[in-house]
């Protein structure tokens, strides 16, 4: 098979999680034999053409001066032309429909026949509280038009799968993002961020309203003894995370540390936290979560289908900021109690369903299915 990754900021990963699953699914891809093309932005610092038998594609994006939100819609259209144009895909996966919904206007995706199209739907993005009403409207006709345009839609969660069923009657593949389990942690990176073993809280997300970062600082604040500081790590640059640091930074129990991205570094901090809290409510299959439970973390996740759909009952979960602060004045009880249980099935889970090995297999079997399918 001949497949290309579109609507992607390029591999090797320096940015997210579809950037993550692009480099891992596209070189296990390869390595079975496949021939496959990741599409990627001129300004990637990656510059060669072929990364782990991957061909990379660079593709002018103005995004540096145009800014991501209207950027990133001149890079898909772009990177779909040349997909179309230039080669002879037999499938075009594309990551998130945002976008990428103009051009598949413009290119009337509905009606070509070759290559096939699948898109990944990610999360309920209309319903994220960072964009205005006009914002959450436009986002949600593009999801009605993504819907219509693309020949196959995948679902990372299975929330979100049976959403698109309830909502358009609309099939989807549930194929969800992976994450590996490793042996490596080093406590020594602790020292460099003034933290010890099993003594701090932690908190990973990007500063936006719906990640539900306020809520849980908000809890801990108000719960007794604050013996462990809350740590929480993401960039602090966007409106919201320079409202959450102007407001709370002020508290001694709290720490803003910025971004890391360095995966060792941030593993390590992850698995010998006390507890890690996960306050993503929009989205489908978060890949931090999964690299949380990969990490060992015990996991204090905000309460919604999406959590539940991965986590299932290896968690503790709450639903507002009164929620956080009963868990966090009964976390002794719940360290004993449930820490080596939930820990345990987490790593099984991992193990079991969400290994990048089990995922190369799986999307390698959905694509051999799309192209048995009559169009």
């Amino acid at each position: 098979m001949k497949i290309a990754f579109i609507s992607t900021r390029g591999i090797p990963n320096n940015y997210g999680g579809f950037e993550q699953f692009a480099e891992y699914i596209s070189v296990g891809l390869v390595q079975r034999g496949h021939e496959v093309v990741v599409y990627s932005p001129h300004f990637h610092l990656y510059k060669k053409s072929e990364y782990k038998g991957v061909r990379i594609k660079h593709v002018y994006s103005p995004e540096q001066w145009m800014g991501s939100s209207i950027g990133s819609f001149f890079y898909d259209f772009s990177s779909l032309r040349d997909a179309l144009k230039k080669e002879r895909f037999d499938i075009i996966y594309d990551a998130g429909y945002t976008s990428i919904v103009p051009a598949y206007i413009w290119f009337n995706v509905k009606k070509i026949k070759y290559p096939l199209f699948t898109t990944n739907m990610d999360g309920l993005e209309y319903k994220r509280t960072k964009f205005n009403k006009w914002v959450q409207k436009f986002l949600f006709w593009e999801e009605r038009t993504t819907v219509k345009h693309s020949h196959f839609l995948i679902a990372d969660n299975l929330g979100i799968q049976d959403y698109y069923k309830e909502k358009y009657d609309k099939e989807s593949k549930y194929l969800p993002y992976g994450a590996d389990i490793h042996e490596d942690h080093d406590v020594n990176f602790l020292k460099e961020y003034n933290l010890a073993r099993d003594s701090y809280y932690l908190l990973i997300a990007r500063m936006e309203p719906e990640n539900n970062v306020e809520m849980v600082i908000q809890g801990y604040i108000e719960s007794k003894p604050q013996d462990k500081p809350l740590i929480v790590i993401g960039k602090t640059n966007t409106p919201h995370g320079k409202m959450l640091v102007e407001k709370y930074a002020v508290y001694p129990g709290i720490r803003f540390m910025g971004g890391i991205y360095d995966f060792k570094k941030i593993d390590s901090i992850r698995y010998f936290s006390s507890a890690y809290f996960h306050g993503h409510s929009v989205g489908g299959t978060n890949p931090s979560l999964l690299e949380a439970m990969a990490s060992s973390c015990f996991i204090i996740a905000n309460d919604n289908i999406f959590n539940r759909a991965v986590l299932k009952n290896n968690a503790l979960y709450f639903k507002k900021k009164d929620d956080v602060s009963s868990i966090l004045n009964n976390i002794s009880d719940y360290l004993i109690d449930k820490r080596i249980t939930f820990i345990e099935n987490n790593s099984a889970c991992i193990r079991n369903e969400y290994s990048w090995e089990k995922l190369i297999d799986d999307h390698e079997k959905y694509f051999q299915w799309m192209l048995r399918q009559k169009r």
